[in-house]
């Protein structure tokens, strides 16, 4: 406000990234679909090539930016085609043959697997658990820390401060993958990190119709090897999918704060369940995670998971939800549910269920949930 008072989230998320109004013109314009500029003479001037900027692309990381700094500026954001086009542009550009990088064993699989591609190239890569902060004790020498929290699927939170401040004075650099929390949850550059990554897929654009990815940093360097990255590689959003995504963020804060609150009516509700086990959520009093998630966090996210007796049981559950689509994916305003260890790749039981918790009515959505768990539990204990 012009009187220095900080904007609210709300406030934030509705009007990031628009440019000055003008008359009759939109509040937001349309996407810009252009491969070339209109270019005569030298090459100057901001769009000169439809694989290097593009105005709708402008628009959406100067809203990103905006969240991720709180509105007080200084941050400058990237945007990429996917989730795992910002992940491995963070990695691939800033580490060679001869560096270490430090992985979280349980962060998102895929970003696992970046650690064959990393070490096909002469890099070294050492794991540690989220959990108690466990990458503390394998930074010595590292280029790079990779911190993923709350850890997708386990929910694991680790202290970024902490870590942050560790790997600084080891040498490294440090990103964290923000997608479970959003920036309205945490902004992992004030709290030390060089790089906040994140796929849009998932809350920020909050419908699961576009697939889109970010890495928002303070430093500007580093934001150019990002650029650079990202236009040698051909690692681009699309116009359309950037403008769904920028005109998504004006409802990011009723999105998040209606679903974290159904995520912790949720958890709360399953805690009673005799066939709930290993149940995590960050919001949960209980849960091995909510005193450092109280101080770190500012919203605890939709997703919740909780381990059923078997697989058979866990089908059983998926297929008996009414209001729940058995769907991959996260932060959606229709809540979905998988078992998880049908991918493969993560160390999860059988039973494990990821449950992406939406904005339906909060009693709605438990009385589902109670049902199905009634329905898997008699077919279960009338199975011979």
């Amino acid at each position: 406000m012009g009187d220095g008072t900080p904007l609210g989230d709300g406030t934030l998320a509705a009007h990031a990234g628009l440019p000055p109004a003008e008359p009759n013109r939109p509040t937001l314009p349309g996407p810009v679909f252009a491969a070339h500029y209109h270019l005569p003479g030298e090459p100057t001037g901001p769009y000169r090539y439809g694989r290097d900027e593009n105005p709708t692309w402008t628009l959406l990381e100067d809203a990103i930016a905006t969240l991720e700094s709180g509105g007080a500026g200084g941050v400058g954001t990237v945007a990429f085609a996917s989730g795992m086009a910002a992940v491995s542009a963070v990695l691939l550009s800033q580490v060679r043959s001869g560096d270490t990088v430090v992985l979280p064993d349980d962060c998102y699989y895929t970003a696992r697997k970046l650690a064959e591609r990393l070490e096909s190239y002469g890099a070294r890569v050492r794991l540690a658990p989220t959990a108690g902060d466990a990458q503390l004790d394998v930074l010595d020498g590292a280029r790079l820390l990779w911190i993923e929290t709350p850890s997708n699927p386990g929910l694991d939170v680790c202290d970024i401060r902490r870590l942050a401040d560790a790997a600084h004075a080891a040498g490294a650099l440090v990103a964290v993958d923000n997608t479970l929390a959003t920036p309205l949850g945490q902004r992992p550059l004030d709290l030390g990190a060089d790089f906040s990554v994140a796929s849009g897929t998932k809350a920020l654009s909050g419908h699961g119709d576009l697939l889109l990815g970010y890495a928002a940093v303070r430093d500007p360097a580093l934001a150019e090897q990002l650029r650079l990255w990202r236009k040698t590689v051909g690692a681009i959003p699309g116009p359309m999918e950037a403008w769904l995504a920028h005109r998504s963020l004006a409802t990011l804060q009723l999105r998040v704060d209606r679903q974290s609150a159904n995520a912790l009516a949720l958890a709360a509700a399953l805690v009673e369940r005799p066939e709930v086990t290993r149940l995590r959520h960050p919001g949960l009093p209980g849960d091995p995670a909510h005193a450092l998630a109280v101080r770190q966090m500012r919203r605890f996210g939709s997703v919740v998971s909780f381990t059923l007796p078997d697989q058979e049981f866990a089908e059983t559950f998926l297929g008996a939800l009414r209001l729940v689509g058995e769907a991959t994916s996260f932060g959606g305003v229709r809540s979905t549910a998988e078992r998880r260890g049908r991918w493969g790749g993560d160390a999860v039981a059988p039973g494990f269920v990821r449950f992406s918790v939406g904005v339906e009515d909060p009693g709605d959505l438990v009385a589902d949930v109670r049902q199905a768990l009634d329905t898997a539990a008699r077919t279960w204990s009338a199975a011979p």
